[in-house]
């Protein structure tokens, strides 16, 4: 196993944009996809929370994404091919910040061309949740960051308030509806 340290905020590797990946069969390719795979399920095991990892968030400035929303699955060289015209608005969450989360606007609907471990061309179509995730690590190819893409400054807070807002609003809800019970 080969848990990596993962990058933060503030350090310049995640801001810098990463090199395509030439040779799949490369010992230092194949090292970087099991770290990536190792280091999101102790993240996850951890935190309780996390999709998806890009190797920059690990130092590595390749471009290679390991997801696991179904299934594990590695993305060689992604490119966002289509978009679609529809935008969600959603709490963005992030590795290299995991105390924060952004309020960011992403596409409802992408198709992603990639190369899978095997160095075939494939393309995904993904929606919703799998959509954003996969903007927010092609991203991280790039450079970009969810602070990057904040709807604005108000809209990037500690995940604990998220969830004390949360759960007050969860609150209020219940309150409305048993006093709207209560008239019945």
């Amino acid at each position: 196993m080969s848990i990596k340290e993962i990058l933060l905020l503030g350090n310049p590797l995640l801001r810098r944009t990463s090199e395509r990946v030439r040779n799949l069969r490369d010992t230092e390719i194949q090292r970087t996809i099991e770290d990536l795979r190792d280091t999101l399920e102790n993240f996850r095991a951890e935190n309780r929370f996390g999709g998806g990892i890009s190797a920059p968030q690990i130092g590595v400035l390749s471009r290679i994404i390991f997801t696991n929303i179904d299934k594990p699955m590695v993305l060689i060289n992604p490119e966002i091919i289509r978009i679609s015209k529809q935008v969600t608005t959603l709490w963005d969450d992030c590795f290299s910040f995991p105390d924060l989360v952004i309020k960011v606007k992403r596409h409802a609907k992408v198709s992603v061309s990639y190369s899978d471990e095997l160095g075939k061309r494939q393309v995904l179509f993904a929606v919703g949740k799998f959509s954003e995730l996969l903007q927010h690590e092609i991203d991280h190819l790039n450079g970009i960051l969810a602070v990057d893409k904040a709807i604005d400054s108000k809209h990037i807070i500690y995940r604990s308030e998220l969830e004390k807002i949360s759960k007050l609003s969860h609150e209020s809800i219940i309150l409305e509806r048993n006093a709207v019970n209560d008239k019945k």
